[in-house]
């Protein structure tokens, strides 16, 4: 089992043409850690925007009576993959994974089976 500090760099490392990472708590919209980033791109922004885009991907879901779980939620721009990974469990309710990927060096299949690995070791 890896903790946060841990997790935030296998998904720095393992994950190639990592930007920034954070694992963020979704009931709060609060991280519970960020790693990499920068001026231009501010984690602790992102952790509580992405956890709206959450919010309102499940109230949709239970309007429109879908039955299953979110496994991740991709956002696509010009030059850069957002990847979202809930974490299941009950290590790890109400929390996810963020990645911020530079879309020209990323392989986004690795990167989904990644994220994934670093779900089932973290520990919170």
């Amino acid at each position: 089992m890896a903790n946060v500090e841990v997790s935030l760099k296998e998904m720095m490392t393992a994950v190639e043409g990592a930007m920034g990472a954070a694992i963020v708590d979704y009931t709060s919209g609060m991280a519970l850690g960020t790693l990499g980033g920068g001026k231009d791109l501010d984690l602790i922004v992102a952790a509580a925007g992405n956890t709206d885009v959450i919010r309102a991907k499940v109230r949709t879901m239970e309007q429109l009576g879908l039955k299953g779980e979110i496994e991740d939620i991709l956002i696509t721009l010009g030059s850069q993959y957002h990847l979202i990974r809930l974490v299941k469990g009950r290590h790890g309710a109400g929390l996810f994974l963020y990645v911020v990927l530079d879309r020209g060096r990323s392989n986004l299949a690795m990167a989904r089976h990644q994220l994934k690995r670093v779900e089932a070791d973290l520990e919170v």
